[in-house]
């Protein structure tokens, strides 16, 4: 068994954007090491510029599936107590947190600090980004969610930093009685997490990062903050890195972080440096 497990997902097709694949190989380059850690990467395929189709009311969905399997084989491979998961987009943290839920007998509790809820479902939406949690708990996309051996427990699931929710996701967010609290009730301190961490008495706990719960006009690697002002029709994130690194850090004084997931991070500037680079016919001899 492997103490920590670093994993390199490069995903792309839950989101449909190319471009999360090279964000999320630059945050596993910026991202340092440790000795404990063995590093792996899933492999998937890359954008030919073949247009993604919809299956099932999924775009790429078996693509997705395909490279969900591998994802899930690596991890029984190492068998590791801990993960880490570069991303890619949010469905990079389905195997990893599906695999820690069921080392530690269906216990696990999830922090999922993310602007959008992601449990949706192919009737309400075409990408299987927004649905990883969903999947999770057992709902989401059928063929995702049959994936999950142990469903994770909805009182042991919390957001952080969500943002404004569909009518659909809020019935489902209501359903579930799935706990919150907003960005601006985390600005200050961590209370709202704690509590919840202490009520639950969760001992091992895996957190999502989706980057789009930051503010994009304080952390421009995202989505909203496209460069040539194209406006995503979306709530946008409301927090600071500040604000996130003091969280996790309450948090893993309190209980042991088992799991992170990052994920939907793009570098704009860094991906247009890239190609300006690859078009110098003098880097091309």
């Amino acid at each position: 068994m492997t103490d920590t497990l670093r994993l390199l997902m490069p995903q792309w097709q839950g989101g449909n954007n190319p471009a999360y694949a090279f964000g999320a190989r630059l945050l596993d380059w910026l991202a340092p090491g440790a000795d404990t850690t063995v590093q792996a990467e899933v492999p998937v395929e890359v954008d030919n510029g073949m247009e993604l189709l919809p299956e099932n009311g999924v775009v790429a969905q078996s693509i997705l599936l395909r490279q969900l399997r591998s994802a899930a084989k690596i991890i029984d491979a190492y068998q590791p107590e801990r993960i880490v998961v570069f991303g890619g987009d949010c469905l990079v943290a389905q195997a990893p947190f599906a695999y820690l839920n069921e080392l530690y007998g269906g216990k696990l509790g999830v922090l999922w600090l993310d602007a959008h809820p992601d449990i949706s479902n192919p009737e309400m939406f075409g990408h299987e980004h927004a649905m990883v949690l969903g999947n999770l708990l057992g709902e989401g996309d059928p063929k995702f969610a049959a994936e999950v051996k142990i469903p994770l427990r909805p009182e042991l699931v919390m957001y952080g930093g969500l943002c404004a929710a569909s009518a659909q996701e809020t019935e489902i967010m209501k359903r579930l009685q799935l706990r919150k609290a907003t960005a601006a009730e985390l600005a200050v301190d961590s209370a709202p997490i704690l509590e919840w961490l202490h009520a639950n008495q969760i001992e091992r706990l895996a957190i999502h990062l989706d980057l789009d719960v930051l503010d994009p006009r304080f952390f421009r690697a995202l989505l909203f903050a496209q460069p040539d002002g194209t406006v995503i029709d979306a709530p946008h994130g409301e927090m600071t890195l500040q604000q996130i690194a003091r969280i996790i850090g309450d948090i893993s004084r309190e209980t042991d972080v088992v799991g992170l997931a990052i994920a939907e991070h793009l570098p704009w500037d860094a991906l247009n440096l890239h190609n300006f680079l690859a078009e110098l016919p003098i880097l091309k001899r």
